[in-house]
């Protein structure tokens, strides 16, 4: 996958980073902790700026952040109702959890994305539950960028810095991606265990 990740950016320069990120967050099997640290190191061999990976990777996880919290919020959660409560023991999720999730997206939402966007698998899925609980549009928008451009900034100073050894960063990148799906794994067994049907006065 490098080896045409590499040819691209060569080729379309700021363009194919934007587009190669887009399609990271749209399509998550592209790794973004390839194609940053590809075209930092691109950078360090003067064909582009730094600065200028850096904004138009952010630029192009941004188009993509926004389709999916476009798209979640216009279908909105309540559409899922009739869905969750007939499915809800294995959803481990009842309406109850929806209308916490609710009011926690009301009052840390921002929180929620910004240090979503800087963690492998839940950077790529933090605009759908964002989108589909209405979060409101400044702050997902403020909270995202934020969250991006310092994922973003830290791949490509990454490649940036080490050259020719960007595979380096796989080695601490990869670990933490299994780490998260190991988590999310583990907590979706946990709720299987635990799960019982509440109602909003329990």
């Amino acid at each position: 996958m490098a080896d045409w990740v590499i040819r691209l950016i060569e080729q379309t320069g700021y363009v194919g980073v934007f587009l190669l990120m887009f399609l990271e967050t749209v399509f998550p099997p592209i790794p973004s902790e390839v194609i940053m640290p590809i075209a930092g190191l691109a950078a360090a061999r003067g064909q582009m700026a730094l600065w200028g990976v850096i904004l138009s990777g952010t630029a192009g996880a941004m188009f993509g952040n926004f389709f999916w919290y476009l798209l979640a919020r216009v279908i909105g959660i309540g559409r899922f109702r009739p869905f969750i409560e007939r499915h809800g023991r294995w959803l481990t999720l009842d309406w109850y959890d929806v209308e916490k999730a609710e009011h926690l997206f009301g009052r840390f939402g921002g929180i929620v994305v910004g240090a979503g966007r800087m963690l492998p698998t839940i950077r790529s899925v933090v605009s759908i539950p964002a989108g589909l609980l209405r979060m409101r549009l400044k702050s997902f928008l403020l909270w995202s960028s934020l969250g991006t451009a310092a994922w973003s900034s830290a791949l490509a100073i990454a490649g940036f810095v080490l050259g020719q050894q960007f595979g380096e960063i796989e080695k601490v990148v990869g670990p933490l991606s299994i780490a998260v799906i190991i988590g999310i794994v583990a907590a979706y067994v946990w709720r299987q265990m635990t799960w019982r049907r509440r109602h909003r006065d329990d």
